[in-house]
């Protein structure tokens, strides 16, 4: 897979974890070994003005997903899709940090940018979460896909819940 990681946010995190945790959220969801993805992390203000243009929300969020190709994960019985150009997360770091030190169970900047990363994953094949069920299915599909990711790892600890909306 091709994924590209840019941190433009002037804050340090494990960029190659975010890639790898990509990587594992897109073959998890059977999606083609050639597909194509960008990762930018951006700061608050840069964050703040694609919220306002592109939702016409005020203030900065935590993960934007910006989706090109319109590829989707295959049914049981289908193949892999094609490969094709899947699209931009946008990440920003310094919401993500003080979301993970507001959670119910604390949690560092780079833990809430995997649930993040994951979380743009899915809305780049088109899961939502505006309806309960959609969001039930989106969320539990979310923490399928960190807890697999942590569980190969052997990292300890809960995994951070969503605090994405």
């Amino acid at each position: 897979m091709a994924i590209e990681v840019n941190n433009e946010s002037g804050l340090d995190f494990d960029e190659r974890a975010v890639l790898d945790i990509a990587r594992y959220a897109l073959a998890r969801m059977r999606i083609h070994p050639q597909c194509e993805l960008s990762v930018i992390a951006v700061d608050a203000a840069a964050m703040e003005q694609l919220h306002l243009q592109w939702m016409d929300l005020p203030g900065p969020t935590d993960v934007m997903s910006f989706p090109m190709d319109e590829l989707r994960p295959p049914g049981k019985d289908e193949e892999e899709p094609p490969p094709g150009l899947l699209g931009d997360i946008v990440l920003c770091p310094e919401v993500a940090r003080r979301q993970g030190e507001a959670a119910p169970t604390a949690h560092s900047m780079d833990e809430e940018l995997h649930l993040l990363t994951v979380h743009g994953v899915l809305h780049l094949l088109g899961y939502d979460h505006e309806e309960a069920s959609e969001r039930a299915e989106m969320f539990g599909l979310q923490k399928a896909i960190v807890d697999g990711w942590r569980d190969e790892r052997g990292l300890t600890g809960p995994s951070p819940a969503p605090t994405t909306t």
